[in-house]
Order: C-alpha cells, then sequence, then structure tokens
C-alpha cells in the first residue's frame, strides 16, 4: 500500500489495526511482556504457547516481520510511514512484536546493503519467517573495543576457507543456528584491510559454544570456538578482505538497536507501574520518574528523527550517540525501578518477578556494542571532531 499523504495514512492504520485485532491470539495481548515472551525463531525455539507460534506464522505471511524489507525478501514493502504506524498500533493495542533476531536487527541490513540478490532470497526470507536464529561473532578476548584486531584466521583453501580461532561474548551463540563473522583472511594486510564477513552454519563440524555466567545468573553470552572449520567460498557477503566495510554498517544497526532500550521500545518495564503499586510518594522519587518519563519520550522521537535521516543515507557516527544515550537511560531506568520497588524488588522471583537479574543485566548495555567510553569517543573525533591530545 502506498503511502499517499495523510489521509491514507490514517485509513492505513485503520486497516493495520484491524487486522491486529482480528489476528492476534489472546495470548500475546493486553498485559506486561518480559523477557520469556519474546519469539527468538530458530530451529530449535520453543514457543510459550500455540497462540506465540500463530501470531508469527500470520504476521510472516504478511511480511509483517519485516515490514519495510521488500515483498521478494519476505517483507511488506511498507513504507517508513506505514512501520511507524504498525508499530504505534501494537502498541496501542498491547501486542507483541511477532518475532525478535539479530537477523532482523543487524544481518538483514547489512545483506540489503552488501549481500548478492541470490543471498538476499536465500537467506531474508528464512529470517521474517523466523526459521533461522542467528548470532554475531565479532568480539574476541583481544579484539573488544579494537574491533579490527581480530585473530580468528581463515586460511584460504582454494574453494573454501579452513578457520580457527575463538569469539567471546557471543550472544546465545548457544541458542542459535548460524553465526555471521570476522575473520581475519589476509594476515598481511592493514588490520581493516584483511578481514572477510562470512556467514557459518552452527552445526559444522568444529564449531563449539561455551556459556558465559553473568551476575544476573542468566548466560547470554558464550564463547565459541573454532577448529579447523570448513566455510565454503560463497558464504561470504562482500568482498574478500573488505569485511570490515560490512561490519562498520552493521554496528551502526546494532548500536540503534541497544540503544532503542532507552526510549522503553524493547522489553523495558513501564515506570508508572511500578510506581503505583509501590505507592511511591516521596517528591524526590516522583521527580525522578518524570523526569525520566520525559527524557525516554524525547530520545524515542530523537530515534524516530534519526530513522528518517536514515532513508537519505543512513546516520554514520550518529549512531555512537543513540547507543551512548539510549543504555545510560535505560541504566537509569532500572535503577529508579529497584528505589521504586524497595526490598521487595530484590526478591529474584517475587512481585516483580525478574526485576533483579533484569537490573543486573542492564549493567552490560554500556559496555556491549562498544561501550560507553568508546562511543564517546566516536562522538568527539568524528562528529564534534575535537582535536586528539
Amino acid at each position: 500500500m502506498a503511502d499517499g499523504g495523510q489521509e491514507s495514512l490514517a485509513a492505513f492504520r485503520d486497516e493495520i489495526a484491524d487486522w491486529i485485532d482480528r489476528n492476534a491470539p489472546a495470548d500475546v495481548r493486553g498485559r506486561d511482556f518480559d523477557e520469556s515472551d519474546i519469539c527468538w525463531g530458530g530451529r530449535n525455539f520453543v514457543f510459550k504457547s500455540e497462540g506465540q507460534k500463530l501470531w508469527m506464522d500470520r504476521c510472516s505471511a504478511r511480511g509483517l516481520t519485516a515490514p519495510r524489507w521488500d515483498t521478494a525478501y519476505g517483507g511488506a514493502g511498507f513504507t517508513r510511514a506505514q512501520e511507524k504506524v504498525w508499530l504505534e498500533e501494537l502498541a496501542r493495542l498491547r501486542v507483541k512484536k511477532p518475532l525478535e533476531s539479530f537477523g532482523l536487527w543487524m544481518l538483514g541490513p547489512a545483506l540489503l546493503a552488501f549481500g548478492t540478490e541470490e543471498q538476499k532470497r536465500h537467506y531474508l526470507p528464512q529470517i521474517t519467517r523466523g526459521e533461522i536464529r542467528w548470532c554475531q561473532g565479532y568480539s574476541e578476548p583481544g579484539a573488544g573495543s579494537d574491533l579490527a584486531s581480530v585473530q580468528t584466521f581463515g586460511a584460504d583453501k582454494g574453494d573454501h576457507w579452513l578457520v580457527n580461532g575463538q569469539k567471546i561474548w557471543t550472544s546465545y551463540a548457544d541458542k542459535a543456528d548460524w553465526i555471521f563473522a570476522l575473520v581475519r583472511t589476509d594476515r598481511e594486510a592493514a588490520k581493516h584491510k584483511g578481514i572477510s564477513f562470512l556467514l557459518v552454519d552452527m552445526t559444522t563440524p568444529g564449531i563449539s559454544t561455551r556459556p558465559i555466567r553473568l551476575i544476573s545468573g542468566k548466560s547470554p553470552f558464550c564463547e565459541t570456538f573454532f577448529d579447523d572449520v570448513v566455510i565454503p567460498k560463497d558464504q561470504i557477503v562482500g568482498e574478500v578482505n573488505r569485511g570490515w566495510d560490512v561490519a562498520k554498517h552493521l554496528l551502526t544497526h546494532e548500536r540503534e538497536m541497544i540503544g532503542g532500550g532507552g526510549s522503553g521500545a524493547i522489553g523495558a518495564r513501564s515506570i508508572g507501574s511500578v510506581l503505583a503499586d509501590g505507592d511511591i510518594t516521596d517528591p524526590h522519587t516522583v521527580a525522578r520518574a518524570q523526569k525520566l518519563e520525559i527524557d525516554s519520550l524525547a530520545f524515542g522521537l530523537t530515534m524516530e528523527r534519526y530513522r528518517d535521516l536514515a532513508k537519505q543515507g543512513g546516520v554514520g557516527h550518529a549512531s555512537a550517540m543513540l547507543k551512548y544515550y539510549g543504555t545510560e537511560l535505560n541504566k537509569d531506568r532500572y535503577e529508579l525501578l529497584m528505589t521504586a520497588g524497595g526490598s521487595d524488588a530484590l526478591a529474584w522471583d517475587g512481585k516483580y518477578g525478574a526485576l533483579a537479574p533484569e537490573w543486573l543485566r542492564t549493567k552490560a548495555n554500556s559496555i556491549e556494542g562498544g561501550t560507553s567510553e568508546v562511543m564517546l569517543d566516536i562522538l568527539s573525533k568524528r562528529v564534534l571532531e575535537l582535536p586528539g591530545e
């Protein structure tokens, strides 16, 4: 449906709201959701309910898991304005998004920008249907913030690469079906020039994972090991030794995704509901909550502005600003939630459910995807163009 102005957009809103109301099962609507309600998809994903799977299937059949992707790639072909309406109506009707995935957030945009037509038609529809769950093989024990120092190496064996090395902080690697990884394929080239961007099936012989337990008690992160892993030559995105171009493009989407938690867009709890439950009347706490709500609204509008700018060529280094402010804002939100919840909030599984583990988990927000310090450094050098030391 074309976006022909406010009148047609209003008609589209009515149409999509009616579709949601008719198709969203009861168990994906009308309540607060937590991490256990997220549908990640993939070969081994266990749906929480029949309704959760039905909702994903119905949405993917209409391309609504990736609304702005072309219909040829499993999307709905929406305009930016239509996608915004879709998300607004999901929120208004309190309906859970049908699918969350690194494939949608990160790999998909990279494939759209750098993939071959064959790769797009092969991988993208599988992502939109929730058939493949992806993880990201970027950081290594000796290459975190200095990501271009990766040493996992792919030796050229003619029709394949033979890959050896280790990745760390690989989110959900133990649950993923495939991994998109940065692999050094030329040790003689400058460090940014000798990297390739490879797609690897996690069932390939020689790949193993080991969870890393966090202070929250959960293990979203893993170590991932490559021991003589054979990767076919066609499982590369972009050009050989030009993977850093793909990596930079993907990082802008990752930072936007991580920063999105600051606007309350990704799994954030309602501050108002916790304040009400706790019967909070302390003026200082109420004032903090009001300020945080205003800051969250302002940040949400800023995200929308930069998404509109992305249509004109991307947000570039400004993604560092979104990532920095969004993650710091999300940490502030959970600090306030813990304050409002009082001693009840400290219970691991009490009145507020998993609030305490969620609060602890937010401590990683300002580390993953690039530390806050690195984001500030990027902003100072690349956006503000401040002089070096």
